[in-house]
């Protein structure tokens, strides 16, 4: 007589276990992720190269254009919102460039928002035309916003990006916090010889304010290693100024970017650090870039790029989205700016960073 086999007692701590695996499995089915197990809920879409500004760091002699591509309608980039809420994208932020210089931004926006799947719809901007159309972009259904501001004085905003709107901007970002933006923040690029010395301006700024700070470190690009050299500070260097000061660093959020944030509880805005040079920088990457000519971008410093236009021009939302995810399997596990290697980034502007 064969003996009975009695099955083993599954408790309920093994079956969430069990239960979280498989929809852990199935998650991954329906999100675009790679060989190393990242999966990429977020898009970086830069809908223009152009910019009205002329920062030291990026395009310091001014805008020119580098190829001859036009900017994605908004049709084609409906198509490719489609396909990355198809593959699990969550978060859309809107780049360039300069995107508020698309007088079509309202109805990109619009398209984002409207697509099934996408929860947040975010601008990254330098604010020149955002007190005119900030109510615009909200009925359009903008959720988040950043706007670069490095300075806050005026002659040293000035030298940074060629622009005395300092004031302008600052007024910008105290209506986008009254209008109830849900997040506002603001990116500034160290720079040692610039801003470097107004560490306590930026505090004192967000004292009384629901504002991030986040701190970039100064990335190499194609164009610019003697500036590099000359004004690269590293963003570890503030990390350790924070915690010696009180400051907490906070759990990231769903679908957040790179950022490491910190509070403090005597401050009402918050301080964030994105360090490209740091160590595993790229072992949480959920972020993909498409380029405003419809190019697909698995690293900001990736040497090639995988063109989507055709597919778009057929609003082939299917054979997009199998092409993304054959494509990101190559993604690698990291860049190489500590080897001094920027791939085909020649200045942040072609990408939106």
């Amino acid at each position: 007589m064969n003996d009975v086999v009695t099955p083993p007692v599954i408790n309920d701590q093994q079956q969430s276990l069990i239960s979280l695996t498989s929809l852990d499995d199935l998650n991954r089915s329906q999100v675009l992720h790679d060989s190393y197990n990242r999966r990429f809920t977020y898009l970086r879409l830069s809908i223009t190269d152009v910019c009205n500004f002329r920062c030291n760091y990026c395009l310091p002699d001014g805008y020119c254009a580098s190829n001859s591509e036009s900017a994605m309608s908004v049709e084609e980039i409906s198509a490719l919102v489609q396909a990355f809420a198809k593959l699990g994208t969550k978060k859309i932020r809107i780049t360039g460039g300069e995107p508020t210089l698309r007088k079509d931004l309202p109805e990109i926006i619009r398209q984002c928002k409207q697509t099934e799947g996408i929860e947040t719809v975010a601008l990254t901007t330098n604010a020149y035309r955002l007190k005119k159309d900030l109510d615009t972009y909200l009925d359009a259904g903008l959720d988040d916003l950043n706007v670069s501001l490095d300075s806050l004085q005026p002659e040293t905003f000035n030298l940074i990006t060629g622009h005395n709107k300092l004031t302008q901007i600052l007024e910008s970002i105290d209506l986008a916090i009254s209008k109830g933006v849900r997040k506002v923040k603001i990116n500034a690029v160290l720079l040692k010889q610039y801003n470097r010395s107004e560490m306590q301006k930026f505090f004192d700024y967000i004292k009384h304010r629901p504002v991030t700070i986040r701190f970039i470190e100064l990335m190499q690009t194609g164009d610019n290693q003697e500036f590099f050299d000359q004004q690269h500070v590293s963003g570890a260097e503030i990390q350790s100024m924070l915690e010696a000061n009180g400051w907490n660093k906070m759990k990231a959020g769903r679908h957040a970017g790179p950022a490491v944030e910190y509070s403090h509880a005597d401050y009402q805005g918050s301080i964030g650090l994105i360090m490209p040079y740091s160590k595993n920088f790229c072992q949480s990457c959920n972020r993909m870039r498409v380029s405003s000519s419809g190019n697909m971008h698995l690293c900001l410093f990736a040497e090639d790029n995988i063109p989507l236009r055709p597919y778009l021009l057929k609003n082939s939302v299917d054979e997009i989205a199998e092409l993304m995810q054959q494509s990101v399997s190559e993604k690698t596990a990291g860049h190489q700016l500590e080897q001094g290697f920027s791939g085909m980034t020649k200045h942040l502007a072609m990408l939106g960073g």
